[in-house]
C-alpha cells in the first residue's frame, strides 16, 4: 500500500528545520568547540559547504526518484543495490544514534539529573506513538516545536549580542588544522536534517518542485541560525562552553538574562523534541523501503491500513533507540552519527554524479566536492566513534552477503 502524499512544501521544510536546529543548537557546541577551539567558525563554514554540496545531491536525486528511502533507493536506482543496501544501512545506525542523543538533550533540559534516563525513554515512546497515527500530525506538532524553538534562540542570540563591551571570554585554544576539521566533521551532524525531508518522497505534494525547494530552504534557514548561536556562545562564553552540558543555556546566564534561562530551556526542550519526533519519522521511511526490497525482514514494510504509515517499523525503531538511550554516552552518539551520515552522503554524491544531463540541475563539481568533504571529515572523527562505526558497517555487509547466500540456495 503506498503512503500518503499529504506534506505541503512548507510542511517538509518545517521537518528539515525541526531535525537540523534541534540537533546542531543544543547539542554539539562542546565538543566541536572543544574540537576546533577558535577556528570555530571555519569549521562551520567547512561543515555548511559540504552539506551545501550534499544537500543540491538530495535534491537531485529526490527529484527523479520522489519515493520513500532516500539515498537507499536513490544509490540503488543509480549505482546498484549493494551501494543502496550500504547507504541505507549506514543511514539507519548513524540516525538511531542521532535520536538517542535528541532523547538525552531533551531530558537534560528539561528534567532534574537524576531523572533524565527515565525522561528521555519516555520522550520517545511518546513520539513514536505520534508517528503511528500520521504523518500530518508528525508535521504539525513539528512546525509548532520549531516554532518555539527558534522564539528562544532569538532571545539567546539578544542577549549574546547585548553582553557589556568590558566583556571578556575565557579565551577559546588556538585551532589546528586537523581540530577545524574534526571540529566540522561533528557539526556536520547538525546539518544532517535536510535529509528527512528526501526520505519522505512518497508523502510530499508536487514531489519533482517541492523536495528541492524544500531542502536548499531548510538548510539555508538552518546555517543563519547556527552563525548567530555560534557568535552568540563565543561572544559570552569564550572556553568555557567547552566544558558546559548546555552552553546555549549558559549564555543568557552570563549576559545577565537570568530570567531567560527557563525560556531557553523550552526552547531546547521543544527543539530536540522536535528533531527526535523528524527523525524517528526519517528512519521509519528508510527502514520501509528497505523491507520493501527484502534487505531488512519484509513483516517491517507493512503500512497501517486507516493511518497509512509504517507502523511496525515506527514502533521497532522506538524501542531500538530506547536501549541506546539507557547505554550510550551523548557526546560518542554524535561521533557515531556522524560516522553513518557521512559515508551516507558519500553514496549519495556518487549517485547525484552517475545521474544524466537531462536531470541535472547542479554542476558535477559540487558531487565530486560534496564527496570529497564526507571523506575528509570521516576520516577526522573521534577514533572511538570511528572503529565503532566501522564495526556496525561490516555487521550489516556480512548480514546481506549471508541472507543473499541462503537465498541463492533456497
Amino acid at each position: 500500500m503506498p503512503l500518503a502524499r499529504s506534506l505541503t512544501l512548507t510542511d517538509a521544510v518545517a521537518i528539515g528545520l525541526g531535525s537540523m536546529i534541534g540537533a546542531g543548537v543544543f547539542a554539539v557546541w562542546a565538543p566541536a568547540l572543544g574540537a576546533a577551539g577558535s577556528g570555530i567558525l571555519i569549521a562551520l563554514a567547512i561543515a555548511a559547504f559540504v552539506a551545501f554540496c550534499n544537500a543540491t545531491s538530495s535534491a537531485q536525486l529526490a527529484a527523479v526518484h520522489p519515493v520513500s528511502g532516500g539515498t537507499y533507493s536513490y544509490a540503488r536506482a543509480e549505482i546498484g543495490p549493494w551501494a543502496g543496501y550500504v547507504a541505507g544501512w549506514c543511514f539507519v545506525i548513524g540516525k538511531l544514534a542521532s535520536c538517542a542523543a535528541m532523547a538525552m538533550t531533551f531530558a537534560a533540559y528539561a528534567a532534574p539529573e537524576q531523572w533524565r534516563t527515565p525522561v528521555a525513554v519516555l520522550a520517545v515512546a511518546a513520539l513514536g506513538a505520534v508517528n503511528c497515527f500520521g504523518v500530518t500530525r508528525t508535521a504539525l506538532l513539528t512546525r509548532i516545536l520549531v516554532v518555539v524553538s527558534l522564539l528562544g534562540l532569538a532571545v539567546v542570540v539578544a542577549a549574546g549580542f547585548a553582553t557589556e563591551p568590558g566583556a571578556t571570554p575565557a579565551p577559546l585554544p588556538d585551532a589546528t588544522a586537523y581540530g577545524v576539521l574534526q571540529g566540522a566533521g561533528l557539526l556536520f551532524f547538525a546539518f544532517a536534517g535536510y535529509a528527512r525531508i528526501a526520505t519522505m518522497g512518497e508523502e510530499v505534494t508536487d514531489p519533482t518542485r517541492n523536495i528541492p525547494r524544500a531542502i536548499v530552504l531548510a538548510l539555508g534557514g538552518a546555517i543563519v541560525v547556527y552563525v548567530l548561536v555560534a557568535l552568540a556562545v563565543m561572544l559570552t562564553l569564550g572556553a568555557d562552553a567547552v566544558g558546559s552540558a548546555h552552553p546555549v543555556a549558559d549564555v543568557v546566564t552570563a549576559s545577565g538574562w537570568s530570567w531567560a534561562g527557563p525560556v531557553v530551556r523550552v526552547a531546547a526542550a521543544a527543539a530536540s523534541l522536535g528533531a527526535l519526533l523528524a527523525l524517528l519519522t526519517g528512519i521509519g521511511r528508510t527502514t520501509l523501503a528497505m523491507a520493501r526490497e527484502g534487505d531488512l525482514p519484509r513483516w517491517l514494510a507493512a503500512v497501517n491500513a486507516r493511518w497509512q504509515v509504517p507502523r511496525r517499523a515506527e514502533i521497532v525503531i522506538a524501542v531500538i533507540v530506547i536501549a541506546v538511550v539507557l547505554v550510550a554516552d551523548l557526546r560518542d552518539a554524535i561521533g557515531f552519527s556522524s560516522f553513518g551520515v557521512l559515508l551516507y552522503y558519500l553514496l549519495a554524491n556518487a549517485s547525484a554524479f552517475r545521474q544524466g544531463a537531462d536531470v541535472r540541475r547542479y554542476p558535477k563539481a559540487l558531487q565530486v566536492l560534496g564527496a570529497l568533504g564526507c571523506i575528509v571529515l570521516v576520516s577526522t572523527l573521534p577514533v572511538l566513534a570511528s572503529v565503532i562505526g566501522t564495526v556496525v558497517v561490516l555487521i550489516g555487509i556480512a548480514y546481506r552477503a549471508v541472507r543473499l547466500r541462503v537465498a541463492a540456495r533456497r
